[in-house]
């Protein structure tokens, strides 16, 4: 009986302990819980100035920016780019294109469209010419 009796008391003493420390846990939560309640603000008593510093807003594409670029006092829209690579032949926009879009050379051009090498020159630099004429005529107009 005496072993049995303490083994109780060890219950009893464990039991007692076990309820000590939910009961300081519990404890030291509320007081947590407190501390925590009387710095937090609620979103309600936000003045819009305080609100606005709650977040912000990336602008990768601003719609009121302007697209337009600058050479030599000149402005070019990408519109006007545009409608200047439109007016050039099937033929000289595909070698402007291969060259400046796709980086090949005058010799590898040559080769995909079978053509002459001095012909991709000419043909090159005649559509920068024209090129060069559109976008100074129309520069301002845009």
């Amino acid at each position: 009986m005496d072993k049995e009796k303490s083994e109780f008391e060890a219950r009893c003493r464990f039991n007692a302990y076990c309820k000590k420390i939910l009961r300081n846990e519990l404890i030291s939560s509320v007081r947590e819980y407190k501390k925590q309640r009387r710095h937090e603000v609620s979103f309600e008593d936000l003045t819009p100035k305080e609100e606005k510093q709650l977040f912000t807003v990336d602008r990768y594409f601003d719609e009121e920016k302007d697209d337009a670029f600058y050479i030599q006092g000149l402005k070019i829209s990408n519109e006007l780019l545009n409608k200047a690579l439109q007016i050039l032949p099937k033929k000289k926009l595909q070698v402007v294109v291969l060259h400046y879009f796709y980086n090949m050379s005058d010799s590898e051009i040559a080769k995909l469209i079978n053509v002459s090498r001095s012909t991709v020159q000419y043909r090159r630099t005649s559509s920068f010419e024209r090129l060069k004429r559109f976008l100074e005529e129309r520069a301002d107009e845009w």
